[in-house]
């Protein structure tokens, strides 16, 4: 499976891993407008072995600590899996999120394998699988009780794997990054990133240095800064998102290690 790396106009990208309770703030995602260079630039090759870690944040929102998240990669017998699980509260919203990928690493690239979602919490519960089939070229898609949908597979990553590689292409020094993919609603979306600077940040896990990236959208109702840290492997150690000037939630890393 070749993965393309396209570059967007403008660059949109949207952390789509909602830590904030639904009744509290919507996600809306904008469609981007992508330009595909005719020679295909092949997204830079990760390493063999990857190192398994955990990591833990808290969330809050206008200084208040509303709940965590915890995110951990570990090695499988058929690859590696990477979970995401948040769960957080403001008054009488709650909202508990989980997020799967099991994946491998063929001839120096990420490929996706299984997908899973499930947020349950104040409003509708939701679910989405993901399964991935190399060997035909498909993408199943089961969203909730619906019956399954087969697509063709041009390429797209998963809604946790393409975060996961951004990790790579920041250390790559890459400026421009974008990727095709498939979201946790089961939509085909594409993302981007522009890098900011850097900037050294206190969290309740300490001084770091981090490099900061924005989120450039059509519409400027909603800003989301990410800063991700050199010194632990690119890692993402803060998100922070805006809506019409007012904060809807920060995470910031409180624990991170590294696993046998």
């Amino acid at each position: 499976m070749k993965f393309k790396k396209q570059f967007t106009i403008p660059l949109t990208y949207f952390l789509t891993t909602c830590f904030i309770p639904q009744g509290v703030a919507q996600q809306v995602d904008s469609p981007a407008t992508t330009v595909v260079t005719e020679a295909t630039t092949e997204i830079a090759q990760p390493q063999a072995s990857l190192a398994p870690f955990s990591a833990r944040y808290i969330a809050y929102r206008n200084g208040s600590d509303i709940g965590h998240a915890v995110m951990s990669l570990e090695k499988t017998d058929a690859g590696y899996k990477l979970f995401y699980k948040s769960d957080v509260s403001i008054f009488f919203l709650s909202d508990r999120r989980a997020e799967t990928s099991l994946f491998d690493v063929v001839e120096g690239q990420f490929v996706p394998q299984k997908y899973q979602y499930k947020r349950e919490g104040t409003g509708p519960d939701k679910s989405l699988s993901l399964t991935f089939n190399d060997k035909d070229q498909s993408v199943v898609i089961k969203s909730g009780r619906k019956d399954p949908a087969t697509i063709n597979w041009q390429g797209e990553w998963d809604n946790q794997l393409y975060r996961f590689d951004l990790q790579r292409q920041l250390k790559l020094k890459n400026q421009d990054i974008s990727y095709n993919l498939i979201n946790y609603r089961g939509q085909l979306k594409t993302y981007g990133f522009e890098i900011a600077g850097e900037e050294v940040l206190e969290l309740p896990f300490g001084k770091l240095n981090t490099i900061k990236v924005k989120t450039i959208r059509s519409s400027n109702k909603r800003v989301t800064w990410s800063w991700f840290a050199p010194d632990l492997n690119y890692q993402l150690v803060r998100l922070q998102q805006f809506k019409d000037g007012d904060e809807q939630g920060d995470i910031q890393l409180s624990e991170y290690k590294l696993l046998n």
